[in-house]
């Protein structure tokens, strides 16, 4: 089966499927008794051709905006154009002088000309009511005026389904259907012959069967929405940085309105449209609008901002004009989100399985019916009625039909791949309390099969709690702590450089020091420029009067690429200056020059480059992060067009960052380890510092490699199939060092590979792993948007964790389908070789409806909720090639199928004698016991189904509600049928010698699962 299996639905990945392969399974999958049902957790595939139509339209609509606007531009300049704009009153007496709609067709269209005519950026300023240093009034009066004008930022959705529309999905089954009509038809037939209520029992047994099944599966599918809903609601938790009321604030970008000053980074999504305010060196992706890799540069040319598109590079201002729906990104999100989610890999795999077991069961049922017809027809031969057909002969072929289409629901295990999604939903809900949003299903199961993780340092490892320690300027090395310590420093360092000290820090900075709503000062930047902003502030510098004597022509951010940041200034009395920080060795290489002690500039000479590079090292080695500042004078005139130099720098200093070890990553190394799992660290820091702190962590061993970048590199394939396999620590690393890593595990050594990131520059990695996991405080939304999870509180013990919840998910999903496919061949058989040999089913359609209740939506819950044990992590990964359908598995499910086949063929053949059974009653006697007997089977055999290998199923028992709930409904539920429902379910009452009895059968099946636990088989 796991061959015809892997041939026909194995083409579909955990990420980045064909749509080929997602078409091919289901032309594979025609057996469905409820595609409603059974397709609804799987991409909506005529959705996702209808968003790719909009996206080549949107491609070809700003490929002829663009040419348009470079045309206009052309023209423009030097004319006057005349205004024919006129403002609708409802905006003026709201105190706007633009529409939304105007706004709408100014940035989507890019239409120069009408920007032009309103005065430009800083004419759409004015008309929108908003400054760019202050943003826009917070009063809510004022805010609810410009929601009513310019609408909210919120994108329209499908509405919540209620529960009655999952009760209609459910009587959507075709099986069940059949078995309605088949009632109706049962009733008529048995008010006429016995009349009301006695001829009324079997149908009405019928639909309160259906009637059950109907609502206990709509429950549970209800539940599981309410689930996914929540899950999408966390995914849309977005925050961005906004100036209003004078302050920088973070808001949802929810709240966000026209008039909004937004402050844009490296790798933010653009949460509206809008107009380029102040910026630099702003690339923006519009691949997620039009399709284009090439990036686009926003400036003062071509001032657009586009919603749903990233920031690849660069920072800026925008200004808020269009929000909502009326965006091209929202109309696009609309028709995206119906699309759904690719189904996974277990999904199809199980629809597979369904699919193969429901042909063996549709080919059982039209034999058992063929059989029973003909049983009856020979019966009637023998007695000479043959010609004369009685309302009670038709009632039996009824009830025979009903048996050969009750078989049919049993045998189509519809709820296999449906388990799939209920464990992965429970997971997912789980781990949102665990700090692991999961973003796409897929991975939560990937994850249980993860050979190899591939972590970052900083803020994974590492606390990102960051702090200047030590610092060497001016060719002096100082300890950093109290402000008593740092004011040590500034008497020993020259005032000339202290002031370029000063300098590099506040002006080359990603971060800013801001006066927050409350009126307080706050640092916002990274941790890294945050620790560089606060040492600034104890060396007693003033970030805005820095900021204010000094023009910034040119900023190149910082990315891991090229692993420095650099700014151009303008000097109050001519000529520019240059400052640059970044990776101390890569700085140090472009330095030419060094203060020295006394403050006077000199070129470097051995002793001096020496003795840098040592101290780089000193401080490496004690696990610090080193950063080297340095800058260039520029006498010259330069453009701003022009690159900034990278060599002929005067270095000013190096500081020596400080960032912990998080507590328990040690042991939730350790834990890795002992679950088969291979821990290896990428990061972009300095080698020393990478292997101080992967010792401490315990990823680098004796046994270890630690390897820089530049040398991966330039590894040839031949030299990296040897290094990989021992390679535990890369640093100095690019992000498509990375991205050659995680290619080389997952093809080369067939790895299943999860991949941490939190940059823009991370996105080819992430997406590259088998699971991508992003950093939800470090983490850019471009890192955000390419990973399946997000780790919310950027912590690696949250990473093990993940990969648990995936094992637990993994082996939940396996005991289900041991369970249920037990069910199956028992049922099949039973029902099948009765109808042969015996010309009758034990089974009725109301009992087989019951039992497939059991091990369907009942089973499910019971199994597939299943919270994950320690014991999970102490066993080797699945990896790439396991086989889902174990031989462990399939002994299971044989053995316990002999043993449930050979009791109730026991019971059917010797019963009566057994039980001293006589009389008109002994039949229905017999064959409540058989059905008694038949479902206590399953009930124990659920609670070996706990454990596929081990002995003692009861540990932990009572820590799943779910499971000790679902288990006693059933075991009332059946004490119901059996003593009170018996008209309706063709039953009688029992003795209580009889129930001894029937538990007993049911309990030995649980020796019977440890016995057989005992016969040792090979994994596959």
């Amino acid at each position: 089966m796991e061959n015809y299996l892997n041939e026909n639905f194995g083409d579909v990945k955990g990420k980045n499927s064909s749509e080929e392969a997602l078409q091919r399974w289901r032309k594979l999958c025609w057996l469905v008794k409820n595609p409603k049902r059974r397709f609804r957790f799987t991409a909506n595939l005529p959705k996702r051709s209808e968003a790719e139509a909009i996206r080549r339209s949107n491609q070809e609509k700003f490929r002829v905006a663009v040419l348009v606007s470079q045309a206009a531009l052309q023209f423009i300049n030097g004319l006057t154009l005349s205004g024919e704009y006129i403002v609708p009153r409802e905006v003026q007496d709201a105190g706007f002088e633009i529409c939304a709609d105007e706004l709408a067709s100014i940035v989507e269209g890019r239409d120069v000309k009408k920007l032009k005519i309103h005065g430009g950026v800083e004419g759409i300023i004015n008309k929108l009511a908003t400054s760019v240093n202050n943003g826009i009034p917070t009063s809510n009066k004022l805010l609810d005026q410009r929601k009513e004008i310019y609408g909210i930022n919120k994108f329209a959705e499908s509405p919540a389904r209620g529960f009655w529309v999952f009760v209609w999905e459910a009587l959507q089954d075709m099986t069940l259907m059949i078995l309605a009509v088949c009632a109706l038809v049962s009733l008529l037939v048995g008010i006429t012959v016995d009349g009301w209520p006695k001829g009324a029992h079997d149908g009405l047994g019928i639909v309160a069967s259906i009637l059950l099944v109907v609502f206990v599966t709509a429950t549970s599918d209800y539940k599981q929405s309410l689930q996914f809903k929540d899950l999408d609601r966390e995914k849309k938790k977005i925050t961005i940085q906004v100036t209003r009321n004078g302050s920088r604030q973070k808001i949802s970008i929810y709240d966000l309105l026209p008039g909004d000053i937004v402050h844009l980074a490296i790798g933010d999504l653009v949460p509206a449209d809008g107009l380029f305010v102040s910026g630099f060196s702003v690339l923006i992706n519009e691949s997620s609008l039009t399709g284009e890799c090439e990036p686009v540069n926003v400036n003062y040319g071509n001032p657009f901002l586009l919603s749903g598109t990233k920031v690849q590079d660069g920072s800026c201002k925008m200004l808020v004009t269009t929000v909502g729906m009326r965006t091209q990104w929202g109309k696009l999100l609309a028709t995206l989100s119906e699309g759904g989610d690719d189904e996974t890999p277990l999904q199809v795999k199980l629809n597979g399985v369904a699919t193969i077991i429901g042909k063996i069961g549709l080919y059982f049922a039209i034999v058992t019916f063929a059989v029973l017809v003909q049983g009856l027809f020979s019966r009637k031969l023998q007695e000479g009625s043959h010609w004369t057909w009685s309302g009670d002969d038709a009632k039996e072929i009824l009830e025979f039909f009903a048996v050969a289409v009750t078989i049919v629901v049993v045998a189509v295990p519809e709820g296999l791949p449906l388990a799939v999604t209920l464990s992965l939903a429970f997971a997912m809900k789980k781990m949102m309390n665990d700090k692991a949003l999961v973003r796409h299903l897929a991975a939560c199961e990937t994850m249980g099969s993860a050979t190899s993780i591939c972590s970052d340092k900083t803020g994974t490892l590492t606390t990102n709690h960051m702090t200047v320690v030590k610092a060497c300027i001016c060719g002096k090395i100082k300890e950093v702590g109290s402000s008593k310590e740092t004011s040590g420093i500034c008497s020993e360092i020259p005032s000339n450089g202290l002031s370029i000290l000063l300098q590099s820090i506040f002006n080359n900075t990603g971060g800013e020091i801001v006066k927050n709503k409350d009126g307080k000062v706050e640092i916002l930047g990274s941790p890294t420029e945050t620790a560089l902003l606060e040492f600034g502030l104890l060396l007693g510098g003033d970030f805005q009067s820095e900021r204010q004597t000094l023009n910034i022509v040119k900023l190149e951010p910082f990315n891991s690429a090229k692993k420095r940041m650099a700014v151009l200034l303008e000097l109050p009395g001519g000529g520019h200056r240059v400052h640059c920080k970044g990776a101390s060795e890569i700085i140090l290489a472009a330095c030419d020059k060094v203060i020295d002690s006394n403050g006077v500039i000199v070129a470097f000479n051995e002793e001096s480059r020496d003795y840098l590079e040592d101290t780089i090292e000193r401080f490496a080695s004690e696990a610090l992060r080193t950063l080297c500042l340095a800058y260039m004078e520029i006498e010259n005139e330069f453009s701003a067009e022009s690159p900034l130099p990278i060599k002929g720098y005067t270095c000013i200093g190096i500081v020596g960052i400080k960032d912990p070890v998080r507590p328990g990553v040690r042991e939730s190394v350790a834990i890795c380890r002992s679950a088969g799992i291979t821990v290896r660290m990428v990061t972009g820091d300095n080698i020393n510092t990478a292997k101080a702190i992967a010792r401490e962590c315990g990823i680098l061993t004796s046994e270890g490699t630690a390897i820089e970048g530049p040398v991966f590199r330039e590894k040839s394939e031949k030299e990296l199939l040897d290094i990989i396999p021992t390679l535990q620590v890369m640093a100095r690393s690019s992000p498509m060092d990375k991205h050659t890593l995680v290619k080389h595990l997952r093809t080369t050594f067939q790895e299943v590979v999860a991949v941490t990131g939190d940059g823009t520059n991370d996105a080819p990695a992430l997406h590259e792993a088998d699971i991508g996991l992003a950093m939800g405080i470090a983490g850019t939304e471009v890192a955000k948007e390419s990973a399946d999870v997000i780790i919310l509180d950027d912590n690696f013990s949250t990473i093990v964790t993940v990969a648990k919840w995936g094992r637990s998910v993994y082996i939940n999903i396996q005991k289900f389908v041991q369970f249920q496919l037990t069910v199956n061949v028992v049922a099949l058989v039973v029902n099948f070789s009765s109808a042969c040999l015996t010309g009758n089913s034990p089974l009725t359609a109301v009992q087989l409806l019951w039992v497939n209740m059991i091990m369907d939506t009942l089973g499910a819950l019971a199994l597939a909720t299943e919270p994950p044990n320690d014991d999970l992590m102490k066993r080797s990964p699945v990896g790439r090639k396991g086989n889902f359908i174990s031989n462990v598995m399939w002994r299971n499910i044989l053995g316990q199928s002999v043993y449930q086949f050979v009791i109730i063929w026991i019971l059917q053949t010797r019963g009566k004698a057994v039980f001293n059974l006589g009389g008109a009653n002994s039949d229905l006697i017999l064959n409540t016991i058989i059905f008694n007997s038949f479902v206590f089977c399953q009930v124990f055999n659920e609670i070996s189904s706990r454990e596929m290998e081990k002995v003692n199923v009861f540990k932990g028992i009572m820590d799943n509600y779910v499971f000790a709930f679902v288990l006693t409904c059933t075991v009332v539920f059946q004490i119901i049928i059996i003593e009170f429902l018996g008209a309706f379910a063709n039953t009688t009452p029992l003795s209580l010698q009889q129930w001894f009895v029937s538990i007993l059968i049911g309990s030995l099946g649980m020796p019977v699962a440890a016995a057989l636990k005992m016969v040792p088989v090979g994994l596959n």
